[in-house]
């Protein structure tokens, strides 16, 4: 590999540490500075933190792998995904953000969930915690496979060593800077990502004797089983139905709606909304440009790819001057630090504030909880790496799994307890359950390959859709018992 990749890659490792140290002197002296950078996030910095820790690796290796192997079809993800980011900035995102201050300055999701409903505090602290480390942890093997496989195909380095060497600056930085390492390392990466998916798609089009557009679309009309149409014969409506349906997942991912919970006001948040989905448009078109354009520039070139997943490296390798392709790895790493480093602070963030505090020592010091904190960002972290440890695990299968889970389990349950006043501490316990374990199930069964011995069937959809029943129908069934507050406009 040419001095220049390492050159651009030492250059992102220190910044990120770097800046890891900074947030270290700044806010991480009790649990909410350490868990909510002291809620003070400028509205920049959190869109582009809740967007990068979004995206993840998945924009870079998963979304513009599923277009390269199947076509524009695909691209029906990516606007399930920005109606779903939308509806959640206008409606979780400022409710969120007063709630979860005004009841009691609740710093994690279950926190806010057993402040909300005091009646069910400790069951539904510890089994919402239960899911966000299990999950989290399938959700975190996603980044670390992300970054094995970059190190196994660009470095020609060993699988096993880039899930590691991935998982250890991340701990690094998370470890000593907390939240605010995590969201300002997101706002750096998070425009690095979208510099990238600007770049790329644009020199691929027109790379050699690409000749644009019209050439492009005259290489793929021959390329097996590819299209450039936006349906097909063989998709049905379920299957359309489980491609936007990863839109529902928005409303259930805590390690995105935990920054609306940091934004500096309330009155900011649709300045950050604004931000965040300009961010989200330009880098899902990018991802889409990504896999279609290089497509057709492996068809044109007679290139074997192996792996779909790849394309984002093998064209960075192949197209770009050593210290571009150093800079685009970059962004690759920025994708799937972003989210790891966010996942591994919630997770640690749970089993702090949720079984710690909560179970073993009441009376904690902030610093000791931060301590613990730091502790359990280590652990999670290791168990994930383990998890990874298949390299033939697909970044997308896993990324599909661990949204679902958290979208069915906490989707419903938090637009209705931030806009209903009727529901009940029951009904949310009802609807938490109800919703991971649907999708459990559903995983396990394999209907999300094939049901009913037709097309399979994403398990968000069942997940999200009986969790919301049994939130309904238990609250209508089960008295209020006092647990209710007035509900604010937001």
């Amino acid at each position: 590999m040419q001095a220049g990749v390492w050159i651009s890659l030492a250059i992102y490792f220190v910044a990120m540490l770097g800046i890891g140290f900074y947030a270290y002197r700044k806010s991480t002296g009790d649990s909410e500075a350490y868990m909510l950078g002291g809620r003070n996030l400028p509205p920049a910095v959190a869109a582009l933190s809740a967007g990068a820790s979004d995206m993840s690796g998945w924009l870079l290796l998963g979304l513009p792998g599923a277009l390269y192997a199947a076509g524009l079809v695909e691209a029906w993800i990516g606007i399930g995904l920005f109606i779903g980011a939308l509806v959640n900035w206008i409606v979780v995102a400022p409710r969120l953000r007063e709630q979860t201050e005004r009841y009691d300055n609740a710093l994690t999701i279950p926190e806010f969930l057993a402040n909300r409903f005091p009646t069910q505090a400790t069951a539904l602290r510890l089994v919402s915690a239960m899911i966000v480390v299990v999950f989290f942890a399938v959700y975190t093997a996603s980044g670390l496979v992300a970054g094995g496989k970059l190190f196994a195909t660009a470095f020609d380095g060993g699988y096993l060593t880039g899930v590691w060497l991935t998982l250890g600056v991340v701990l690094a930085y998370t470890v000593i800077g907390g939240f605010l390492a995590v969201c300002l390392t997101d706002f750096v990466q998070g425009s690095i990502m979208m510099l990238a998916l600007v770049i790329m798609p644009a020199v691929v089009l027109y790379a050699g004797d690409g000749g644009g557009f019209s050439q492009a679309g005259v290489t793929l009309s021959g390329a097996e089983g590819f299209t450039l149409s936006w349906w097909t014969e063989d998709m049905s409506f379920i299957g359309w139905l489980s491609l936007m349906a990863w839109g529902l997942g928005y409303f259930g991912q805590p390690h995105i709606i935990v920054r609306f919970m940091a934004v500096r006001s309330v009155a900011e948040v649709s300045t950050a909304r604004n931000i965040a989905m300009a961010w989200m448009a330009i880098s899902l078109i990018g991802a889409v440009g990504v896999g279609i354009f290089g497509r057709a520039y492996v068809e044109r070139s007679g290139i074997a790819l192996a792996d779909p997943e790849t394309i984002f490296i093998l064209l960075a390798e192949t197209l770009f001057p050593a210290l571009i392709t150093g800079f685009l790895f970059a962004a690759l790493l920025a994708a799937i630090m972003s989210t790891v480093s966010s996942q591994l602070l919630v997770s640690s963030s749970s089993l702090a504030e949720d079984f710690y505090r909560l179970l073993l020592n009441k009376k904690a010091s902030d610093r000791a909880v931060v301590t613990v904190g730091r502790i359990a960002v280590v652990a999670v972290g290791a168990v994930a790496a383990v998890i990874a440890a298949d390299p033939d695990s697909e970044v997308l299968g896993l990324v599909a799994n661990a949204w679902a889970g958290f979208g069915a389990a906490f989707g419903p349950l938090m637009i209705l307890s931030l806009t209903w006043n009727r529901m009940t501490g029951l009904g949310a316990v009802a609807g938490l359950v109800t919703g991971a374990l649907t999708v459990i199930v559903w995983i396990a069964l394999g209907w999300n390959s094939s049901f009913l011995g037709g097309p399979g069937v994403y398990e968000m959809i069942p997940g999200f859709l009986l969790a919301m029943v049994a939130i309904v129908v238990v609250s209508l069934a089960t008295e209020a018992k006092g647990e209710f507050r007035p509900i604010t406009a937001a």
